[in-house]
C-alpha cells in the first residue's frame, strides 16, 4: 500500500465525487425542487441554495483529485469529513428551533451520514500510512 492506498478508499472517492458533482448540479440547476420535495416554502432568494450547490460540487472535484493518491491528499478527505459532520449539526440545530422540518433531513443521509465509514477509514489508513512512514 503505497500513497494510492487501498483500492477500496480510491472508488469510494471517485463515488463521491460523481455524488457531489451530480448533486451540486441539481442544486444549482434546479433549486426549488429540494425545498418541494422536503415539504417547504420555496424561498424568492434561490441564490443562497444555488451556492450551496456549487460549494458541494467544488468538494467533489477535491474528492476526484484525491482520489488517485487518497493517502497523500488525506486534508482533502479530512476537509470533507469536517463538513459531513457540521452540517448534520447545523440541520439538528436548525430543525430543533423549528427553522427546518424534520422530513427535510433526509438529504443529510445521502450527503453527509453514509460517507462518514468510508471516510473515516480513509483518515485513518492515512494516519497509519504517515505514522510509519517517519
Amino acid at each position: 500500500m503505497q500513497e494510492q492506498g487501498p483500492s477500496w478508499a480510491r472508488r469510494v472517492l471517485w463515488a463521491a465525487a460523481v455524488y457531489n458533482v451530480a448533486f451540486g448540479a441539481w442544486a444549482v440547476l434546479f433549486p426549488s425542487q429540494w425545498f418541494v420535495i422536503g415539504g417547504m416554502p420555496v424561498p424568492e432568494k434561490l441564490f443562497v441554495w444555488q451556492c450551496v450547490g456549487m460549494i458541494v460540487g467544488v468538494y467533489g472535484v477535491g474528492y476526484a483529485c484525491a482520489a488517485r493518491r487518497p493517502l497523500r491528499h488525506w486534508p482533502i478527505v479530512l476537509v470533507g469529513m469536517l463538513g459531513k459532520v457540521f452540517g448534520p449539526i447545523g440541520f439538528f440545530d436548525a430543525a430543533l428551533k423549528g427553522d427546518l422540518p424534520w422530513r427535510s433531513g433526509w438529504l443529510i443521509i445521502t450527503n453527509d451520514l453514509i460517507w462518514w465509514a468510508p471516510f473515516t477509514g480513509i483518515l485513518v489508513h492515512a494516519l497509519r500510512h504517515h505514522r510509519g512512514a517517519r
